[in-house]
């Protein structure tokens, strides 16, 4: 996207034959890059979700409680910052009560997704240690509302 935008830039502020050049370097650049298809289905896993799922409430965890009403109902009660615990990574779920935690996106083993794919499992791996209580938490419930 940052190559199309770039071309299309310079071909606005200069246009041909300078930004005929540029359009045509990011079409070599864009027809030889890797190219998958796992955002592509992840992101179609994620509408369907969205679809069905829509219009359940988030967790009231994750929820801002900006009034002693919301904080009473227990909004942002429980709620960790990634960035505060020991692992830097809470482990947190995000999903609706009833819906179970999806695999929408999954990485190919071709460049850069391989190093997703490691992280996202890493992330499964503390996420499972969290959830049969063995993980290692810095507490503190970081920038919200308390």
């Amino acid at each position: 996207m940052q190559q199309a935008l770039a071309a299309w830039d310079v071909y606005q502020r200069l246009g041909s034959p300078e930004g005929e050049l540029a359009i045509a370097q990011a079409v070599v650049y864009l027809a030889t890059a890797p190219k998958s298809i796992a955002v592509y289905r992840g992101f179609g896993e994620a509408q369907r979700l969205a679809r069905r799922t829509g219009s359940l409430t988030p967790p009231a965890h994750i929820l801002n409680a900006p009034t002693r009403l919301m904080k009473n109902l227990g909004y942002g009660k429980g709620y960790q910052y990634d960035p505060e615990t020991a692992d830097g990574f809470s482990g947190a779920d995000y999903f609706p009560e009833g819906v179970d935690r999806p695999t929408l996106y999954r990485p190919t083993r071709n460049g850069y997704e391989q190093i997703i794919g490691e992280k996202l499992a890493e992330w499964d791996r503390l996420r499972e240690r969290k959830r049969r209580g063995q993980g290692n938490s810095a507490g503190g419930s970081g920038p919200s509302s308390d």
